[in-house]
């Protein structure tokens, strides 16, 4: 890992943390606030499910067309800066979204929020690795942890929006009003100047991570890499997409215990990725990806084999348990090999896993109005085994 500084972190970098903290908070809790609204949308707009599957894919493609795009954002504007905006214009999609009166309309106003978010995401994890170059150690598990706390926050306001019977239009807007706040207020305290410089290059070139032509093994990690990092995607679209709608519709749970499915996941996944650290020190990482993926295979698919509210809620938690670690670790590992140059694997990574997101809400609504929506999810235990599979690529223990 590229260190900037040799002394503790002063007062500017624990700033600068908690602020990269509040961009990735709010990035977690801003897309929350619209899904366990989804069930609302899909019935105000008298949709099926594939027309609906089509029309929250729109949020993915968004942001696989802007994925690419996003380093030029981050170099013109800056890491923090390009945070911050694609921040303000996710809130903009996703309150279009949720007064979206078509379908048309509505996959338009997520298409917008997933490009945004693709900027937001690359921005926040690029300022967040610079913050962590100049702390001297690594704190990117707990950033991604805060966004595990921001998604639960999320699900939990908008549990609270549809108790208290607000529209979709007041909630959506305090939301996005509320979260454009904080992440202006981080701002000011985000690291200031360039976001790279030449020590970092250099160390790099010197790591053997230069623009050296990558070996048909390097390609090969990469690419079970993208399995394991869509995997995790998969999973977690899983909760985002479908968790409320199970739960409402062939499960008849309320409106509002419904929301639990995803706030179970989230929550879940929070808690991986709080103990994640300390698991792969002792276990390894290779250790730590196959046993989660073994929990979201065992967990979900006993939810599907006996349906109940309570299991269910409880299988979609175990699944957020098992892929905690997974994207972290794929993005880790695809930084760090040899024969690409500084972050270009990184990139693939973080580009590719988004087809997870992007697929799998059309497939899984194709086999739900075939075959029911039970069937479809069984995506999720599906993901388990090919983490299983292809896990042997990661370390066995950290370097």
């Amino acid at each position: 890992m590229t260190v900037d500084v040799l002394r503790p972190p002063g007062r500017v970098e624990k700033r600068a943390r908690a602020a990269v903290a509040a961009l990735f908070f709010t990035n977690g809790a801003l897309f929350a606030n619209l899904l366990p609204r989804y069930p609302q949308i899909k019935a105000d707009l008298g949709i099926g499910n594939t027309a609906y599957g089509l029309a929250v894919a729109a949020f993915p493609a968004g942001a696989i067309g802007a994925g690419l795009a996003a380093g030029l954002v981050i170099r013109r504007l800056g890491s923090a800066r390009a945070a911050v905006a694609g921040t303000l214009l996710t809130g903009a999609g996703v309150l279009a979204a949720g007064l979206a009166g078509s379908v048309v309309t509505l996959a338009a106003a997520l298409f917008l929020a997933g490009a945004m978010d693709a900027v937001t995401d690359v921005a926040q994890n690029a300022h967040g690795l610079r913050v962590q170059r100049r702390y001297g150690r690594s704190i990117i598990n707990s950033l991604h942890a805060v966004w595990s706390v921001g998604a639960v926050t999320g699900g939990c306001m908008a549990a609270g929006a549809i108790a208290l019977g607000l529209s979709l239009g007041q909630h959506l807007a305090i939301s996005a009003v509320l979260f454009a706040v904080v992440a202006c207020g981080a701002l000011r305290y985000c690291l200031p100047g360039p976001d790279t410089g030449p020590e970092a290059a250099s160390e790099a070139h010197a790591a053997g991570r230069g623009p050296s032509r990558p070996s048909r093994r390097t390609v090969q990690v990469l690419a079970a890499l993208v399995l394991i990092a869509t995997a995790g995607t998969l999973v977690e679209d899983a909760g985002n997409s479908w968790a409320a709608l199970y739960l409402a519709g062939p499960l008849h749970a309320s409106v509002t215990l419904a929301a639990s499915g995803y706030i179970a996941l989230v929550g879940a996944q929070f808690v991986g990725r709080l103990a994640g650290d300390r698991l792969v020190d002792r276990f390894g990482q290779r250790a730590v990806a196959r046993a989660g993926g073994l929990v979201v295979a065992l967990g979900m698919g006993l939810a599907l084999t006996v349906p109940t509210v309570p299991g269910t809620v409880l299988g979609f938690a175990a699944a957020g348990f098992g892929v905690a670690t997974l994207v972290p670790a794929a993005m880790h590992e695809a930084d760090e090999l040899p024969g690409l140059k500084p972050g270009s694997g990184l990139t693939v990574v973080s580009w590719l896993m988004r087809l997870g997101f992007l697929l799998s809400p059309p497939v899984v609504g194709l086999v739900a109005d075939a075959a029911g929506l039970r069937a479809g999810l069984l995506v999720v235990p599906l993901a388990g085994v090919v983490v299983l599979l292809t896990a042997g690529v990661l370390r066995s223990r950290q370097r």
